[in-house]
């Protein structure tokens, strides 16, 4: 669910726009497309990854001096698992730090609610997710 950006306009808030350019056993390339309260902006990633248990989040070309980050995933039991996820942003220019730092800082707060209740909607109700 992670490396199908394809489906993130679904469900992912603020995103209007996600086509896969690249996927392979090591590797999921995307341009992704958002609007966030009247700011939009499209960016490029090319992802390295290791199923099931990590995928990386590289900046390829956008309006970011730099976006990286990680999923990591641990299998708790048969239908369970532990999700954490970081990431590391930091706009490009002096009035596009602030204004899309407000606009990814909203985003990054109901990004990870929007995957839970994908899961949810697609797996079945999770037993209690919780965010750390």
């Amino acid at each position: 669910m992670i490396e199908a950006a394809e489906h993130y306009p679904a469900f992912l808030p603020g995103c209007t726009a996600a086509t896969i350019t690249a996927r392979d056993d090591d590797v999921v390339a995307a341009d992704i497309g958002v609007r966030w309260h009247g700011f939009a902006f499209t960016f490029a990633t090319r992802n390295p990854k290791r199923r099931p248990e990590w995928l990386a989040v590289r900046l390829e070309r956008g309006p970011f001096r730099r976006l990286e980050g990680e999923w990591r995933i641990k299998a708790l039991a048969p239908a369970a698992c532990r999700v954490d996820f970081s990431l590391c942003c930091e706009p490009e220019g002096l009035l596009a730090r602030g204004l899309a730092g407000l606009v990814l800082e909203r985003f990054a707060d109901r990004l990870m609610d929007a995957y839970v209740a994908r899961a949810d909607a697609v797996y079945g109700p999770a037993a209690g997710p919780q965010r750390a």
